[in-house]
């Protein structure tokens, strides 16, 4: 699995933070995402799927 996420796109919901907090962080100032692990491991990656499932701005990629 690989991660990419769109900044651009992001408006800072915390979504993906509440699902896959190992995976995902946010900046202090803006709240916008921090992709911490763009190779994440396969026991988080359900984790991961449901952030990007639950992103509102659809700002989080997955490749499998």
């Amino acid at each position: 699995m690989k991660v990419a996420v769109d900044q651009r796109k992001c408006i800072a919901a915390g979504q993906c933070t509440l699902r896959a907090g190992q995976v995902f962080d946010q900046h202090d100032d803006d709240g916008l995402v921090v992709l911490l692990d763009q190779n994440p491991a396969a026991e988080l990656a359900e984790a991961v799927r449901l952030a990007a499932e639950f992103c509102p701005a659809q700002a989080i990629h997955i490749e499998e």
